[in-house]
């Protein structure tokens, strides 16, 4: 039973390494891989997802011949869903726990009102 024990405990540990064996070594050749993950870095190499616009969106040229976006903050959002939440959280608490319910229900219905207003997507 020990050494059954100890092959698992063993296999454990070796299986989160595993994944960094399939990426290839600094001097061989990847096929194009490097050149991907160098292009979702800026020139100040800070990292970044490209992203799709939107109606909300607002985009100028600067005079420094930069491209700059706006887009809404989600605070409406974060309003509407804290207020639904709440509302909604008191609703499903039995008993004494309604306060409890209401502050669980207007946190998540908040959080969850503010990333659909702001689209989950960031400005860069």
């Amino acid at each position: 039973m020990k050494k059954i024990i100890a092959a698992v405990l063993l296999g454990s540990l070796v299986a989160p390494a595993t994944p960094s064996l399939a990426e290839p070594p600094p001097w061989a050749p990847a096929h194009g891989k490097r050149a991907k993950e160098r292009s979702l870095y800026d020139s100040n190499g800070r990292y970044y997802e490209p992203r799709r616009l939107s109606r909300g969106d607002r985009v100028w040229r600067g005079r420094d011949g930069r491209y700059y976006c706006r887009r809404d903050n989600g605070t409406t959002g974060l309003i509407i869903g804290a207020a639904v939440g709440a509302l909604l959280g008191r609703e499903l608490a039995s008993g004494r726990d309604r306060t409890v319910g209401t502050i669980i229900g207007a946190a998540g219905g908040g959080l969850l009102g503010r990333a659909i207003d702001r689209g989950e997507l960031k400005c860069r």
